[in-house]
């Protein structure tokens, strides 16, 4: 198969779908990979890295484009992107569908085969390619949550650590998944007081017996949410549903109760936010305020450490990669039913009932559609 990996065009997105390393690994198995050139630049891989390799690397995303059978890539197409798909291709990479009803339509028209990252299973139940950079953003979130939180960027002036004699920061954590477990590991390296919130009582087990008496557990309801909102310096919106729209767990009328200067980092925002005044930014301008409340809503926040966020993406995207070259999708998919999940668009029928539902379609089952 002809493989073919873009540089990313959004803004500030610096990450690579295709490492050196991995490009030799579908190189060995026969595959033939396009690069366009400085694809890898923002993660500090040079084309020469690439030619070594083995890769092609062409000047032009629409050369890629438009001889690729599959497209491998970090973040969503944009509207520049469109034109450039092609019918019956794969595309492989993070979608986030139920958030763009452009791009869904897109996908569609073009008869494009979308398999997202993000709803690829395992067989723990798990999301193991999505997990990596929620591992990452779910680190992030406290990082930056602690530097909007001075005085400088809006926020409160607060020291999430706190000193001897004066209180720590309170850190309220929405969400007990892989984002929200991350976040609270570095909130508690910080030293801050750290609440998870959740509706899984099974979880809030497990994150009980994980951080014992560093971190109190939660169970998430309306009336909990608005007094832990109200006591709080940074909340972490750590909420996910795969493949569907973010709930609105923070609503608006909530941050006005919230402390002036508090600060809220919605990693939701991919899928459209946990916060019903979230909206996308990006890092060169990160944060809004509302209400007194800061916002930061940057929708790629793993791209802002894009050599730790590259190599730990495509650790996990490999070996789905390489079953999608050897075999094309339909038979990967046949042979693994994890896999098959990922598959979001095909020959112009929305196969993910999530996607469909956020915009009031009908899905189609893919078995049914191959067929």
């Amino acid at each position: 198969m002809i493989v073919g990996c873009v540089k990313e065009i959004k803004k500030h997105e610096y990450r690579v779908g295709l490492t050196p390393p991995h490009v030799h690994s579908y190189v060995a198995a026969g595959h033939t990979v396009l690069i366009q050139s400085l694809a890898g630049e923002g993660s500090g891989f040079d084309d020469q890295e690439y030619v070594n390799a083995g890769a092609n690397v062409v000047e032009t995303a629409a050369e890629v484009w438009a001889k690729a059978e599959m497209i491998v890539k970090v973040k969503e197409p944009l509207k520049a992107e469109y034109e450039h798909m092609c019918e019956g291709q794969i595309l492989y990479t993070y979608l986030h569908l139920a958030a763009d009803k452009d791009l869904t339509d897109a996908l569609v028209e073009k008869k494009v085969k979308g398999v997202a990252y993000e709803t690829i299973t395992d067989k723990y139940g798990g999301l193991p390619l999505l997990k990596p950079m929620s591992e990452v953003a779910g680190r992030l979130s406290v990082q930056e949550g602690a530097k909007y939180l001075e005085k400088p960027f809006g926020g409160r002036g607060v020291l999430l650590a706190g000193v001897p004699g004066v209180p720590k920061g309170k850190v309220v954590i929405i969400g007990g998944g892989t984002v929200g477990t991350n976040a609270a590991k570095i909130a508690i390296g910080m030293g801050a007081d750290v609440s998870i919130l959740d509706k899984n009582i099974r979880r809030l087990e497990e994150l009980d017996n994980l951080f014992g008496s560093s971190i109190q557990t939660l169970y998430s309801t309306d009336a909990l949410v608005l007094s832990q909102l109200e006591s709080a310096d940074l909340v972490i919106g750590a909420v996910l549903i795969p493949g569907a729209s973010a709930p609105k767990v923070i609503k608006r009328d909530m941050l006005k109760r919230m402390r002036k200067g508090a600060v809220i980092v919605d990693v939701a925002v991919d899928q459209g936010g946990c916060c019903e005044t979230t909206h996308a930014t990006y890092h060169d301008e990160p944060t809004y305020i509302v209400d007194d409340v800061v916002h930061y809503c940057v929708a790629n926040m793993p791209g802002a450490t894009p050599r730790t966020s590259t190599q730990a993406l495509t650790n996990a995207t490999l070996s789905y990669g390489l079953m999608l070259a050897k075999y094309g999708l339909e038979k990967a998919c046949a042979m693994d039913e994890h896999l098959a999940k990922g598959v979001n668009t095909y020959d112009g029928y929305i196969t993910c009932a999530e996607v469909a539902s956020a915009f009031g379609y009908k899905s189609a089952e893919l078995i049914k559609v191959i067929k």
